[in-house]
């Protein structure tokens, strides 16, 4: 008998429609990065993507790996908070080097308003 055959049906349900809203979210977000035209907006679809699909796997995982072992495993969700924290920074600096670059280079990528760099205010205005 294997350990899948001793999970509860009352734990297996929303077990699996965790990892089905989490993958799915994930798919959303891959088809997004791959489908979307400007690398602006390929930032956007992987950033909610990764955050919301790995959120439903973690909680999926948690909740299947706690019955089955008998105590509370929670380390999944160390890892999902690293994840969670991580990528959202990552992807926002690798917009703002992408902005440097383009603003350098004059690219008809950006709109007008963000082709110009933001005047600083002098001290005292």
């Amino acid at each position: 008998m294997s350990p899948l055959e001793a999970v509860p049906l009352w734990i297996a349900i929303p077990v699996a429609i965790l990892v089905v809203l989490g993958s799915t979210l994930t798919l959303i977000g891959a088809l997004g990065f791959a489908r979307l035209a400007s690398f602006y907006d390929r930032l956007h679809a992987p950033t909610l993507a990764t955050s919301w699909g790995t959120g439903g796997i973690i909680i999926a995982s948690a909740l299947m790996f706690s019955v089955l072992e008998g105590r509370a495993v929670i380390h999944e969700f160390v890892i999902g908070l690293c994840i969670v924290v991580t990528t959202p920074v990552t992807l926002m600096m690798l917009a703002r080097a992408a902005l440097h670059r383009d603003r350098a280079e004059g690219s008809d990528a950006l709109p007008p308003g963000l082709l110009a760099r933001p005047e600083k205010n002098a001290p005292g205005e």
